[in-house]
């Protein structure tokens, strides 16, 4: 069977095939330290699981409009007005299948085949992978902890050529949980805005952060995509609702896209997102985010003081990328050791990108603090035998 060739370009997901043994382990009786996987550990506010049961219940399993139901459109521009004191017209929210499915949209929207795409190493692999789908060329830029991992309006002016169309960045970052400052967010706003090109900002974390505020990038640009989603900060990751804030002119090219690629976003968990966005649901989502800041601020100084490098400090998501190479010099196989030897599962850089990446590991701090003793106990033995 002859495949397209565009399979040779996508990359497959490391992390899955730790997964996999984790699990395979688990099935064998070996207690797994789960702190590879970016989700979090709480089930969906029960306010949700309750409205998306009325849901079914009351037969509401149809298709809605392409872009969502226009209560929850109007829900979402509610919460930028409340949240951010950015007044949208409910016409501009697109409400999608994940973030996922509005940024395959958004690059089905934006880029043509042959023309070039600028995302940080490391970052997020999916949306490399959703670049190559699409014909488009993956422009990876090496970014560092001098600028936190994170784009800067020098670093895109110095990256960009006649054949660039658009940026794609994330704050907070995955993996490595870093935010840009509204400085400089203002900045590559503006510079982007000057190359005539496009502004996708990933934002997806925000509401899980730690020791400040974060802006949208909609309250320093009409012309940026705005792309967030349920799954996380709202805990709602196997309902897979997501959605896109576009300019204006923008809202019919990806209506047309979202009636051929998906019809219509999940409608049970439409409902569901409805709920997540009352004042209730919201109150204790903020308990939520206030335990993930008590598990950074263990695990991070904890992991320091048994050797890792950590040379930019999680501000965000639930994420720390630190550098091994005190102690080995492929981060892939360290993570396979250490599963295999104290049953304590984490994501090798390579999952994230090229640029120094056997370095990197990602911790992913969605487990209990006595768990992540646990892990830390474990993995300072693990090191002493190395």
């Amino acid at each position: 069977m002859k495949f397209a060739d565009r399979m040779e370009k996508i990359e497959p997901f490391y992390v899955m095939a730790l997964l996999g043994r984790a699990k395979q382990l688990e099935s064998e009786g070996v207690d797994v330290i789960h702190l590879e996987v970016g989700e979090p550990d709480f089930p969906s506010p029960s306010r949700v699981v309750k409205a998306g049961m009325e849901a079914m219940a009351s037969g509401l399993t149809h298709y809605t409009p392409a872009t969502g139901l226009p209560l929850l459109k109007n829900k979402i521009a509610d919460f930028y007005l409340q949240r951010y004191g950015v007044q949208l017209d409910p016409y501009r929210v697109i409400v999608t299948p994940g973030s996922s499915g509005g940024l395959q949209a958004l690059i089905a929207l934006l880029v043509n085949p042959g023309e070039n795409v600028l995302l940080t190493d490391p970052g997020y692999p999916c949306n490399r992978n959703f670049v190559t789908m699409y014909g488009g060329i993956v422009k990876s830029v090496a970014v560092s902890a001098k600028d936190q991992f994170q784009f800067s309006a020098d670093t895109i002016r110095a990256n960009w050529d006649n054949n660039t169309r658009a940026v794609l960045m994330a704050s907070p970052s995955n993996p490595t949980g870093t935010v840009v400052s509204d400085e400089a967010l203002i900045a590559i706003a503006n510079t982007v805005a000057s190359l005539e090109g496009t502004l996708i900002v990933d934002e997806i974390y925000h509401g899980l952060t730690y020791d400040q505020s974060l802006s949208t990038v909609l309250q320093y640009s009409d012309e940026a995509f705005a792309i967030n989603s349920f799954s996380k900060y709202f805990g709602m990751t196997g309902w897979r609702i997501g959605w896109v804030i576009a300019p204006e002119v923008a809202v019919p090219g990806l209506e047309k896209l979202c009636q051929n690629m998906f019809l219509a976003p999940p409608t049970v968990a439409q409902y569901g997102a409805i709920a997540a966005l009352e004042p209730e649901a919201l109150v204790e989502l903020e308990e939520r985010r206030v335990e993930f800041k008590r598990r950074r601020d263990y695990l991070e100084p904890a992991l320091r003081s048994i050797g890792f490098i950590i040379p930019a400090s999680s501000e965000g998501a639930f994420y720390i990328y630190a550098d091994i190479s005190a102690f080995a010099a492929d981060s892939y196989q360290f993570c396979i050791d250490l599963l295999e030897k104290t049953g304590v599962a984490i994501t090798p850089g390579i999952d994230f990108g090229t640029i120094n990446a056997k370095r990197y590991v990602r911790f992913a701090y969605t487990t209990s603090v006595p768990r992540l003793q646990d892990a830390v106990s474990r993995i300072e033995g693990f090191i002493a035998t190395l």
